[in-house]
């Protein structure tokens, strides 16, 4: 029988097995290909926005890629990879295995053997992860409009809601590193409509079972009213939201403080403000670079990287880096071991940068020399008269 009859069968059976619950996943193997390092293909069946497709996990010697395809372009790919490049191939189904193979002396066999499983494996594209956040019936997620009254979380919120996990993930490794004990009160500096500031104190109250107060402080009336209200019907009696700026809030006492998305020199009052405050952790996602771009398109110095800053779009990421390169440095000099990391909350979240402070011992004399010769030579280069959150702290 031809090769391709062979191949035929096997992928007919391949299609009756899709249509039914019996079918496990397909393993390409012994591959003889051109593509260099390839080493086995994996693919099982899964259900993406309620399309069915088969995922591709192509296993090279160091890597693993994985590509979704529709079924017919699906079965089109393995019959090209069974004609040229893998010399095995087994159906893998319920009540029994398929298995296609190329012997070494060329001959072709198609041999059935007992199923290796007779569990049908989950088509869920995405597996469910364990939130520290959990999408139940809280008044909160209700009221805030993430969840229905029932508990399930809304279509046109499933973002939203993913992002608010992702950002208390992050906030529980950073308090984890504290004491015990250390955070009493946090402010959240620009709270916006307060998702983050309601999960957060969720967190700290049903988690880790802690007394923490939490402030939110917000400059829009409209939302500091409405915040209080979901607030008080979550029975959060140690939540609360005022109406102010960052630059005017109080944060003396503060152990924690965050600040997301804070435009501009808004970040650098926030950061000043928990520096001032001796606060034990600082987490900040900068939003805008205003300042520090003006500065480097005032002065223009000519440096190893005009080539690139000519191109608005490369000076605008530029001043994003530096900006946040010196906030960090800034933070090291007073003290606090800094972090400054991107994530990505979700596939259909941007990217964003978080600059973190962890509170440690007090530098010496000749470290922190270092750091103030190194934020100069920094403005120097780049041509920045000042940074604002050096000016702030009078550095």
């Amino acid at each position: 029988m031809p090769v391709s009859e062979y191949i035929n069968q096997f992928i007919a059976a391949l299609k009756e097995r899709l249509g039914t619950e019996t079918f496990v996943k397909i393993s390409l193997g012994n591959y003889k290909g051109e593509e260099e390092a390839l080493k086995q293909l994996l693919i099982r069946k899964v259900i993406i926005k309620r399309e069915e497709k088969l995922a591709f996990t192509y296993r090279y010697k160091t890597r693993d890629v994985v590509k979704n395809y529709a079924i017919d372009e699906a079965t089109e790919l393995i019959v090209a990879y069974l004609e040229n490049g893998f010399k095995i191939a087994t159906l893998f189904t319920t009540d029994k295995d398929l298995i296609l193979e190329e012997l070494n002396n060329g001959k072709i066999v198609l041999r059935e053997i007992k199923a290796s499983t007779t569990a049908t494996p989950s088509a869920s594209h995405d597996k469910e992860k364990a939130r520290l956040i959990k999408p139940d019936a809280k008044s909160y997620l209700t009221e805030l409009k993430i969840t229905d009254e029932a508990g399930k979380v809304f279509k046109n919120a499933q973002d939203k809601f993913r992002q608010i996990n992702h950002y208390i993930e992050i906030l529980s490794a950073l308090i984890k590193e504290l004491p015990a004990g250390t955070i009493k009160k946090v402010a959240d500096m620009g709270s916006g409509k307060g998702y983050l500031t309601f999960a957060l104190y969720d967190y700290l109250h049903s988690v880790l079972k802690l007394d923490t107060e939490v402030v939110g402080v917000e400059y829009r009336h409209d939302m500091v009213e409405l915040c209080n209200q979901v607030a008080g019907k979550s029975a959060f009696g140690k939540l609360n939201f005022v109406q102010g700026t960052i630059e005017d809030y109080q944060a003396a006492d503060v152990n924690l403080l965050i600040a997301l998305h804070a435009c501009d020199t808004a970040t650098d009052d926030a950061i000043f403000k928990g520096i001032k405050a001796n606060a034990e952790l600082i987490v900040v996602a900068p939003c805008c670079h205003k300042q520090i771009r003006r500065e480097i398109e005032q002065h223009k110095v000519k440096n190893d990287v005009s080539f690139l800053t000519k191109y608005g779009i490369f000076l605008e990421r530029q001043a994003e880096m530096v900006t946040d390169g010196i906030r960090a440095l800034i933070l090291e000099y007073f003290g606090y071991k800094t972090k400054v990391f991107e994530f990505i909350s979700d596939a259909h979240t941007p990217k964003n940068v978080l600059v973190v402070g962890v509170k440690g011992k007090a530098l010496s004399a000749e470290r922190k020399a270092e750091i103030l010769e190194k934020i100069k030579a920094s403005k120097a280069y780049f041509g920045i008269g000042y940074h604002h959150l050096e000016r702030l702290l009078e550095i």
